[in-house]
């Protein structure tokens, strides 16, 4: 029987990391060996299974990564990615990077990092979600060019404590459809009179409300019909197991940047 593979949690006490504690430290294929948060955070030296609810485990809260990690996941912030990143770069260990909210000068670090380094980077780990992206490309390459032309409008509801705006996903969402379809112009919501809608406009909708998890609804309107494609997560789970799944895939192959489409096999 093999040995567990050796897990590190960045983000650790968030709302995904706290998940990830506690479905990864029921998985018997894998071994939490750091919980890791900002060397200044309140919760530093607390038992990281407490805090998940889970009772002790006695994994407490760290800033250190430790040196039998074979594996990192990432659910923390563009700062605290900076972090791991680095640790992971420094010492070849692989990377599930689930943050959004990444500046372009990040995301040229991570293209730079996986020549050295396997890393799985998505905006969204969820199964369901993933598949619905690749929904979401069929749609827009099969509509591509309908006669009557298509509006493509994303409508993303995430809960109240959420700081980025539109989604990573949501975002995600519109690149994939613009690769098909060709839309240039991005549109945050409307206000006043900005006149008919352009063809070349994708427009993101962003709701925040109470403790939703995460929905995506990706609307393609034409005239006299109207195609949407919706997607829900009732908790978190599906984000941490997604990822989990994720960090077992990513210490199987070589330095390179993956998406879950390889992780699923889509």
């Amino acid at each position: 029987m093999s040995q567990p593979l050796a897990l590190a949690i960045n983000g650790a006490t968030g709302r995904v990391g706290k998940r990830l504690i506690a479905l990864g430290h029921a998985d018997s294929t894998l071994n939490l060996v750091a919980a890791l948060e900002y060397p200044d955070h309140p919760q530093q030296g607390e038992d990281a299974g407490e805090l998940a609810g889970i009772g002790n485990i006695c994994l407490p809260i760290s800033s250190e990564l430790e040196e039998s990690c074979q594996a990192a996941i990432d659910f923390s912030t563009p700062q605290g990615a900076d972090s791991v990143l680095k640790e992971c770069l420094e010492r070849g260990i692989p990377l599930v990077l689930a943050t959004t909210g990444l500046s372009d000068l990040q995301l040229q670090q991570i293209e730079e990092a996986t020549e050295r380094i396997p890393i799985v980077y998505s905006p969204n780990m969820s199964l369901a979600v993933n598949l619905t992206m690749k929904l979401a490309e069929t749609a827009a390459q099969a509509l591509a060019n309908h006669t009557s032309g298509v509006d493509v409008e994303i409508l993303e509801r995430h809960h109240r404590y959420k700081e980025d705006a539109p989604s990573g996903t949501a975002l995600k969402f519109g690149e994939l459809i613009s690769n098909k379809m060709g839309q240039n112009v991005e549109t945050h919501g409307r206000n006043g009179r900005p006149g008919a809608r352009p063809a070349n406009e994708i427009g993101y909708h962003a709701i925040r409300t109470g403790d939703n998890p995460g929905e995506h609804t990706i609307v393609y309107g034409m005239l006299g019909e109207t195609v949407e494609l919706t997607v829900r997560a009732s908790n978190r789970d599906c984000y941490a197991l997604g990822a989990l799944q994720a960090a077992k895939f990513a210490v199987k192959q070589a330095p390179g940047l993956y998406s879950m489409y390889d992780v699923l096999g889509i």
